[in-house]
C-alpha cells in the first residue's frame, strides 16, 4: 500500500497536489486530524486490497490538532505501517502575490501582514520539512507541471532531487532578475536584431535559433554553460536549495536570451531534472527591440 503524506506552506499548492493524487487513483482525505492518522492508517492497511492508494493533506489548517502531528507520526512507524511524506513549498514572494489574489488572509497572520504568517508557518513546519522524501518547490510551477512531476514520482516511480531549476529569459533594458541565482550576459553573441529580415521574430522561432547558434561562439559558450550548471547542480542540492532560478539576459530579450534559455531547458529536461522556463519580456516587447 501507498500511504502519503502532503503537508507544507500555505498557499505552495496543497489543493491541487491532492487533485492530481485522486486523477492518479489514490483515495484522498483532506485536513484529517493528525491524532487520528493511526487508527486511519490501520483501518487502510486492513481493507484487503480495497485501497491501494492514499494521501492525507494535512496542515496547519489543524490549528492545535496540528501539535498531535508528531506523535502521530512515531506511532505509524512504531506499528510498522510505511509513509511518506510530500512536502510543499515556494517564496515569500510568490505565496504573498497568492493570497493577495485569491483576497485571503494567512492562517496564522491574525489580522497581521502576510510575512510574518508565513515566516511563523516556516518555523512551524521546519522539522516537518526534515522528515520529507520528496519536497517540491512551486514557485514558478504551472499546475499541469506539479501534476507531471507528481505522476513522475508516483506512477513512473522517477526519483526526485527535490529541486526545481528555473530557467528564465529577459532584457537588461528592462532590468535583471532579482531572485536569480546566476545570471549569464550572452550581448557578446550575434544580435539577429540587425538582420531586418529576422527582426520581428523571436528565440522561439527556429529562424532565430538558427542564426544565433550558427556562430562558433555561441556553440561553445552553450557547451561551457552546461558544463557549469551540471558542475553546480549538485552543490546547491547539498546545500539544501529547492530551487534555483538561472537568468539568461540579452539587450531586449527578445532573440538571443531566449535561444539559449530553451537550449539549456531542453538540456536539463533531458538529464531528468525538474525544470521551468520563462521569457519575461517575449510577449511584451512588439517587435520594437533587440
Amino acid at each position: 500500500m501507498k500511504f502519503v503524506i502532503i503537508t507544507g506552506l500555505s498557499g505552495a499548492g496543497k489543493s491541487q497536489a491532492m487533485k492530481s493524487m485522486e486523477d492518479l487513483g489514490f483515495y484522498c482525505v483532506d485536513n484529517l486530524p493528525p491524532a487520528l492518522i493511526p487508527k486511519f492508517a490501520e483501518l487502510c492497511f486492513h481493507a484487503q486490497g480495497e485501497v491501494e492508494k492514499i494521501a492525507l493533506v494535512l496542515d496547519i489548517r489543524g490549528g492545535k490538532f496540528f501539535n498531535d502531528l508528531f506523535e502521530s507520526l512515531d506511532e505509524l512507524q512504531n506499528q510498522g505501517y510505511d509513509y511518506e511524506i510530500l512536502f510543499l513549498e515556494a517564496s515569500d514572494e510568490v505565496l504573498i502575490k497568492r493570497f493577495k489574489e485569491a483576497r485571503r488572509s494567512h492562517p496564522l497572520s491574525s489580522g497581521r501582514p502576510i510575512t510574518e504568517g508565513i515566516n511563523a508557518e516556516r518555523k512551524k513546519l521546519e522539522k516537518l520539512k526534515k522528515r520529507a522524501m520528496h519536497i517540491i518547490d512551486t514557485s514558478n510551477l504551472k499546475t499541469y507541471q506539479l501534476k507531471e512531476e507528481i505522476k513522475k514520482i508516483y506512477v513512473e516511480g522517477g526519483k526526485s532531487n527535490n529541486i526545481t531549476v528555473s530557467v528564465q529569459s529577459f532584457g537588461f533594458k528592462r532590468g535583471i532578475l532579482l531572485d536569480a541565482d546566476l545570471v549569464f550576459d550572452v550581448r557578446f553573441l550575434p544580435n539577429p536584431h540587425y538582420i531586418e529580415e529576422l527582426r520581428e521574430f523571436t528565440g522561439n522561432d527556429q529562424c532565430i535559433r538558427e542564426y544565433v547558434m550558427k556562430w562558433p561562439e555561441s556553440i561553445e559558450f552553450v557547451k561551457k554553460l552546461n558544463d557549469m550548471i551540471d558542475f553546480l547542480i549538485p552543490f546547491y542540492v547539498k546545500e539544501g536549495k529547492t530551487q534555483v532560478v538561472i537568468a539568461i539576459g540579452c539587450t531586449g530579450g527578445k532573440h538571443r536570451s531566449v535561444t539559449v534559455a530553451n537550449i539549456l531547458y531542453e538540456t536539463l529536461k533531458k538529464k531528468g531534472h525538474r525544470t521551468t522556463i520563462n521569457h519575461r519580456d517575449v510577449i511584451r516587447l512588439a517587435g520594437s527591440n533587440k
